[in-house]
C-alpha cells in the first residue's frame, strides 16, 4: 500500500508542458510565412488584442478579424484556422507521467492555463485530455489570466483544497512564483527529467 501524499492536487499549465504552445510567436512566423503575411504588421495587431481574446471576451473568427483579415485575403478563414490547429503537438512523455500519478496517488489534476476558447477546446479533444484532467481553469472560462492571482485562486477553491496541498508545473518562472507567493508548491517545467525529479522530491514518484 502506497502511503497518503500531503500532496492532493496538480495544477498543470497545458501549453509548453502537456502540448506545444497553441499560438506561440514561432507559430505565429510558420503561419505568416504559409500564408504570405507581414510578420510584424500581424504580430503588432496579434499584441493589441490577444489578451482579449485569451480573457474569452473575443471569438477565434473576431480575433482573426482584427490580425489578418481586415482586408481581402486569397485565402480562407477555415483554411488559416486549420493550419493554426494543426501546430499543436502532445509531450507524450509528460501525459504518461501525468496519467501515472494520478492512477498511483488518486491525484486530483487541474488544468490551469491561458488560452483562448476555440484552441482549447480543439486541444482538450485532439489530446483527449479529459481523460487525466479533472477540470480546466483556462482563461477564456474563467476571464482571468496568468500571473492574476485570482485564476490560482478560483483553482484553489473549485478543487477545495488548501494552497500547501498543492503542486503547480509551469515553464514560466512568473507564473510559478505567484502561484508560489499563494503558498502552492511550484515547479518551472524546463524538461521531462527535470519535472520527474522534482516531483520525486516532493515524494511523487513513477516509473515507468
Amino acid at each position: 500500500m502506497i502511503p497518503p501524499s500531503p500532496i492532493t492536487d496538480l495544477f498543470l499549465d497545458i501549453g509548453g508542458v502537456l502540448l506545444t504552445n497553441g499560438w506561440d510567436d514561432d507559430i505565429q512566423k510558420r503561419t505568416a510565412d504559409k500564408f504570405g503575411l507581414d510578420y510584424q504588421e500581424m504580430h503588432e495587431r496579434h499584441h493589441l488584442t490577444f489578451d482579449t481574446y485569451e480573457e474569452g471576451k473575443l471569438s477565434l473568427d473576431e480575433y482573426l478579424n482584427r490580425i489578418v483579415f481586415y482586408q481581402e485575403r486569397s485565402f480562407t478563414k477555415e483554411a488559416f484556422k486549420a493550419f493554426m490547429y494543426a501546430q499543436s503537438q502532445p509531450f507524450p512523455e509528460m501525459i504518461e507521467l501525468m496519467c501515472g500519478l494520478k492512477a498511483k496517488y488518486g491525484l486530483e489534476i487541474a488544468a490551469v492555463s491561458n488560452e483562448g476558447r476555440e484552441l482549447t477546446v480543439y486541444r482538450v479533444l485532439q489530446f483527449k485530455l479529459g481523460t487525466f484532467i479533472d477540470f480546466f481553469i483556462s482563461s477564456c472560462f474563467v476571464h482571468y489570466r496568468k500571473p492574476d492571482e485570482d485564476i490560482y485562486r478560483i483553482a484553489l477553491d473549485i478543487a477545495q483544497v488548501r494552497p500547501e496541498q498543492v503542486v503547480y508545473i509551469d515553464d514560466r518562472a512568473m507564473f510559478v512564483e505567484v502561484a508560489q507567493g499563494l503558498g502552492i508548491k511550484g515547479i518551472l517545467h524546463s524538461g521531462y527529467e527535470t519535472t520527474r525529479t522534482a516531483l520525486a522530491n516532493l515524494n511523487l514518484t513513477f516509473s515507468k
